[in-house]
């Protein structure tokens, strides 16, 4: 129970800084990541393999920095490419930048995961323990069930939308992350509070309907 709220609140820290760097890039709020709650999984899942594969060598500062790149690298690749598979789209593009693999992963945003997992390692996780330590046994299970059904429900919002507007993906060449969630937010937005409570309720009531309309 609590390395899944680690994944959950890492995972909001993630979105957290995606928001606010682009953000500021675009001057307006922007709504970052897969999903359509306020988390970025691949900053969770990236920080406990990391807190796992090198949590344990924290003695030697630049062992930690050289192995969380290649944890970091590893994960934004295969993420990329598996989600290049499923969704037939590119979700973000360093092929510009120097020093890239296709495109997946470059020396530009390695350097800095690297710089930002050794501060999770020797400042922010031992917050977050401390943090999470203060929940009793019962808050513990109430807070995981509670965003467990939250993180499922949402996960299976987002696929659901995302198969549905696939068929567009293709023609976009640049990041499909903003595209896709002004897709979302239009859906959103075009749909009564009623219509919502229940789409968020059963995912599958008629979001291919709702998606042709919106294309």
């Amino acid at each position: 129970m609590k390395y899944f709220l680690y994944f959950i609140i890492y995972s909001f820290i993630g979105w957290l800084m995606e928001v606010v760097l682009k953000s500021k890039d675009e001057h307006k709020f922007v709504n970052r990541g897969f999903l359509i709650g306020p988390i970025c999984p691949i900053y969770g899942f990236g920080v406990l393999l990391i807190i796992l594969l090198v949590g344990n060598s924290k003695s030697d500062l630049l062992a930690v920095f050289l192995k969380s790149i290649l944890v970091c690298s590893v994960l934004e690749y295969f993420t990329s490419y598996f989600m290049e598979k499923l969704f037939h789209a590119r979700w973000w593009d360093y092929s510009k930048n120097k020093y890239n693999i296709n495109g997946r992963i470059c020396l530009e945003t390695m350097l800095p995961f690297g710089i930002l997992s050794t501060i999770v390692i020797y400042v922010v996780r031992p917050l977050v323990i401390k943090f999470v330590s203060l929940f009793s046994n019962t808050l513990l299970i109430i807070l995981t069930i509670l965003f467990g059904i939250l993180f499922i429900l949402d996960n299976i919002v987002s696929f659901n939308v995302m198969f549905n507007i696939k068929k567009e993906f293709h023609k976009i060449k640049k990041d499909n992350t903003d595209y896709i969630k002004g897709k979302v937010s239009k859906w959103l937005e075009e749909n009564t509070y009623l219509y919502k409570r229940i789409r968020y309720a059963f995912p599958n009531f008629k979001i291919k309907n709702i998606i042709k309309k919106m294309s």
